[in-house]
């Protein structure tokens, strides 16, 4: 029996969440995590969810409503719920889980209350220039995931070659390293002790980091044995000049 009812993968851009949330859904009893709550505003929640409330609707029957949407999506037909969170958005998340719970609550004990036992996932990335890279690239190209066979699996603006560009890749170090040290900021003020992930691993051994997820979320690592990536990686030659140029005029080794 499983030890949660939901999990959360606390992450950001380019970290590989994408291919953990794949991982996780395939196994069949361990939800269907997704970004339902990526952006900070509740139209673009309403829009994912696909939701139109009355407009006679107060905001916290509307939240009750997207929650109530939300944890049947990040459910699938499983027990356990499933979310992807970038930390971007995060801190909107938890203001509106204050409007559902308010009074001396901690953002932990309103995850509880609202998705019931949670564990928390930190998924990072600890080369930040080859985060940066990816994400700068992806966000040029409109090309983000690619099938295992190479058909695109989301695109979000048609193609146009990328063009490097020095400071915008320092600005997004700068922004991916502030994402993980706000994470950690919040998982030591909440006195949470994250399972940690890396990119690295799971890149490497997708299998024996699903299994390690399975484990410690109560559910039969053996559901992972079958398991196959479901996305492909998009670094390219391009990735690896832009990484070997940003270092050579940075001095950085």
């Amino acid at each position: 029996m499983a030890r949660y009812s939901s999990y959360v993968i606390c992450t950001s851009p380019r970290s590989g969440s994408t291919l953990l949330c794949k991982l996780l859904a395939a196994t069949g009893i361990a939800g269907n995590p997704a970004s339902l709550f990526y952006r900070p505003t509740l139209s673009d929640w309403l829009a994912r969810l696909g939701l139109t409330p009355p407009e006679s609707a107060t905001e916290r029957e509307m939240l009750e409503t997207i929650f109530e949407s939300g944890i049947h999506k990040g459910r699938g037909d499983t027990a356990i719920f499933g979310l992807r969170q970038q930390r971007h958005g995060f801190e909107f998340l938890c203001e509106k889980l204050a409007i559902l719970h308010p009074g001396d609550l901690s953002d932990s004990e309103r995850f509880q209350r609202v998705f019931g036992t949670t564990l928390f996932i930190h998924l990072t990335r600890a080369d930040k220039l080859a985060q940066a890279v990816s994400y700068l690239k992806a966000e040029q190209t409109g090309l983000w995931h690619l099938a295992p066979d190479g058909t695109e699996l989301e695109r979000t603006a048609p193609h146009r070659a990328p063009v490097y560009d020095g400071d915008a890749i320092r600005a997004c170090v700068e922004t991916m390293t502030d994402y993980d040290r706000a994470w950690e900021a919040w998982f030591e003020r909440e006195a949470i002790a994250p399972l940690s992930l890396s990119y690295d691993d799971l890149s490497n051994d997708p299998q024996g980091t699903l299994r390690t997820v399975l484990i410690r979320l109560g559910l039969d690592p053996a559901a992972a044995d079958e398991i196959t990536p479901g996305v492909r990686k998009l670094a390219d030659h391009t990735s690896q000049e832009w990484v070997a140029r940003f270092r050579a005029e940075n001095s950085v080794a």
